[in-house]
Parts: structure tokens; sequence; C-alpha cells
């Protein structure tokens, strides 16, 4: 299906007006970025990047979509005739799928002719601006969980399509499975669910509900308990099962006070194998409230789907960079208050000595290829990658392969961060970014 009109109207009539005064073919050069952590986070994560890398190769415009243009007169017939064959045909190289990113950071650097890379402006803030807020905030609940899995589930809160992205996004961030059955097949996600309250519900008991599970999904399986009182659910479902169920699930109460409870309880009938999963509204705070107690799994639903509170990343699609008519790349950047910006091509690289980073280094690169530059520092490391090369996408960074390097990517660089990096109260950056020169620059 084609992609070409998940964008904004004024990025057509732009390219309208550049084909008229003859600056489309004019080498540009864009880049993503975000000002400032939404939130107040104290680190972010790029996701998103290989379900954009899909996106721009679908970016075409068949004839239901110039049928459109023209019925709406969207633009001018000579602009439907450019977009007749038009598929992009720059490069784009950008931080890693997984990779963590601070104020300043060049996420992506697209290049290529102004009319080619300026129609991609809303389909890369649409993807990078929401998977980037659910992956952020899945990072912080992956951090507040520490070594107990998170399970994703969240779907019934988000638009449908979002919905699967979100769980991709959270998988990428440290999320162990999913509950959406599209996520599964579309991403190659885990897959995770058993019973709702509405099952208890349907039948005469709550021991037959009980048994008739079971008989289905064998003794392994985790019971919901809370459709009416919990300590009652426990026994019952102990009874039903023996002492090797699989699992028990609360959905309500003061969690940390109720699992205490119920791992007294089943301990005391001999189920001392039986995990608790706890559910309910759970968010970082939550997890981290829960940490001392003896919580097996979670269930995340609302709040990771929709970023914690912070559903956007707040990224920026900007020109930084064009050639002039002599030939020569010129910087550019918007000056407005509160809103400036960097002109240039960027290096980014982080420093890490002793293992630990401290900074981003964001080097302005001139007319030198990001990726030849050299780092500043002997223990920087690189963050930027080629993408798209002469319109073809890094296919390793799409599909399940993609998420797969993502997330191990992401496991990896996590690792490097300072622990000041691991708080969940508003605060500064957890490295400071610094802005230099490249060497003759």
């Amino acid at each position: 299906m084609s992609t070409a009109l998940l964008t904004d109207r004024y990025e057509l009539t732009m390219l309208e007006a550049a084909l008229r005064d003859g600056t489309a073919s004019r080498p540009s050069v864009f880049e993503v970025f975000a000002r400032r952590l939404a939130g107040g986070r104290r680190f972010g994560v790029v996701a998103g990047t290989g379900r954009l890398l899909s996106l721009i190769r679908d970016f075409r415009f068949g004839e239901d979509e110039l049928r459109f243009l023209r019925d709406e007169k969207i633009v001018d017939a000579a602009t439907v005739a450019f977009l007749e064959d038009f598929r992009f045909r720059g490069s784009i190289i950008g931080y890693r799928e997984g990779e963590l990113y601070f104020p300043g950071s060049p996420i992506l650097t697209v290049e290529g002719t102004f009319a080619e890379a300026v129609v991609l402006e809303t389909l890369a803030l649409s993807v990078l601006n929401h998977d980037s807020a659910v992956a952020t905030a899945a990072a912080r609940m992956s951090i507040a969980a520490g070594d107990r899995p998170l399970a994703e589930m969240g779907s019934r809160r988000a638009g449908e399509r979002s919905a699967v992205a979100a769980a991709r996004a959270a998988f990428i961030a440290g999320f162990s499975a999913t509950s959406n059955l599209e996520a599964g097949r579309t991403w190659g996600l885990p897959t995770m669910g058993t019973a709702a309250h509405a099952w208890t519900l349907l039948h005469e008991t709550e021991e037959d509900a009980f048994r008739a599970q079971i008989a289905a999904a064998g003794v392994g399986t985790t019971l919901l308990v809370d459709t009416y009182d919990i300590a009652t659910g426990v026994e019952r479902a102990i009874g039903v099962a023996g002492t090797d169920l699989g699992g028990v699930r609360i959905d309500s109460g003061d969690l940390p006070v109720v699992a205490a409870r119920v791992r007294a309880q089943l301990d005391a009938l001999g189920a001392t194998r039986t995990r608790i999963t706890v559910t309910s509204d759970l968010d970082e705070y939550a997890l981290a409230a829960l940490a001392s107690s003896p919580v097996d799994s979670y269930g995340v639903g609302t709040s990771v789907v929709t970023g914690s509170g912070t559903p956007t990343a707040g990224m920026v699609y900007k020109l930084v960079s064009r050639q002039d008519p002599a030939g020569s790349w010129v910087s550019v950047a918007k000056a407005s208050a509160e809103k400036v910006s960097r002109g240039g091509r960027k290096a980014a690289f982080r420093r890490i000595p002793g293992g630990t980073a401290d900074a981003e280094v964001v080097m302005v690169s001139g007319a030198v290829d990001p990726l030849d530059a050299v780092a500043p520092h002997p223990d920087s490391r690189p963050l930027q990658v080629a993408l798209v090369t002469e319109g073809e996408p890094d296919s390793s960074a799409e599909g399940h392969e993609g998420v797969r390097r993502a997330r191990e990517h992401h496991r990896s660089v996590r690792r490097e961060l300072p622990l000041t990096a691991h708080g969940l109260s508003r605060s500064d950056p957890a490295i400071a970014t610094l802005s230099v020169d490249a060497p003759g620059a």
C-alpha cells in the first residue's frame, strides 16, 4: 500500500513552488533532532527506524493517489506529472534503532534533492515521534522492573495500527512479550495472554472457570484470582489446579500489600513455585514501588502505549544545509526565539571514558560525509550508520531481523548510561551534548 499521502499538504505545495522556481533539484540536507527531551526524561530511545525505512520504500504515488491530487486540485498538473515516477533516490544516515539520544542528537540526516527530501518530513516525524516516545517510556519501565519480565498489553488504549507500532517499540526497549497478535505476526514478537474477568463471570462458579481454563491450557496457565475475593480466589485456584499451578494474576487493589498477602497464602498452601503477575494501570513509578514486593512479572497497558504521559518525542525535521547556485554547500538554520537550531551536516559520537558515557559530541562536519568524520576523543564511538543508500533502504534494519537487532543494540547501549540516568524524576539529560566544529571548519 502506498504511503505517499501519509503527509501534510504543505509539503506538496512547497514541491509545486520549487518545481516552478527551479529549486526542486537543489541538493539539500534535512535533519531530525529533538531540541529537548520530552517530559523531563534523562535520555531518549530511538525507535521506529525500521518501520520508517519500509514506509519510505513504499512512498510512491499510484493512480489512486494521483487521482486524488488531481480531483482535489492539491497541486498543478506539472507536479502531478513529476510525482508519477517519484521515488526517494537520496541517502539517509542516522542513529541505529534502539540507540539512545539526547538534545541536539542528529537522529536522522536525509540528503537528496529538495523535492525528494522535503516530502518525507511528516512520515519521518509521525513514525519517530510516536515510536521513540513509547520506547523511552518502555525503557524507564524496564529499568524500574529490573530482572522481572514485562508484557505489553495496551492495544485497547491505542489506535489499531498505533497499537502494533507501540508493541514493537516496547519490545525493542526491554519488554518481553505483547498481547497483540498482529504485532506478533508482523514483527516476530512473542505473544501472551490467558483470560479476562469475563471468563470467570461466564461460568456459574469461579471453580468452574478455573477448571475449564486448566482443561484448555494446562496446569501451567495463569489464573486471574481477583474477580471476587482475592484470598478466596487463590484458595480456589490451588484447590482446582494443585500446587503446580503456573501462576496467578492480580489486577486490582493495593498491589504491594496484596502481592505480599498472596505470596504468603500460596506458600502456606504449598504452591511455592506458583508465580505472581500483577497488572492494573502500572507505570514506571508503580513498578518502582513494587521493587521489593514478591512479584514475578508485570503486565503494562495504557501507560506504555501512550508514552506514560509523554505521547510524543518532540522531534523536528529541519533543513540544515543546501547547495547554492555555484554548487557550494551553505549551512542554514532557523533562528526563531526558543527554536534555534544549528546548521550544517553533523557527525555524532558518544564519549565513553571507562565504559560510562559522559557526553554526546555533535561535530559540525560541513561538506564532509559524517560517516567519514574522525572521532574527537579516543574513547568515543560513532553513532551514525547508513540507512538508505541511493534510494535503497538497508534491509537488515527492517522486518523481524531489524527488531531483533534493535533490541540487542538497545540492551548493549543502555549499559553505557551513568547511574543518574536510571532516576525517574524530572531532571536534566543524563549526559551533556557538546557541539564542536570539525577540524578545519
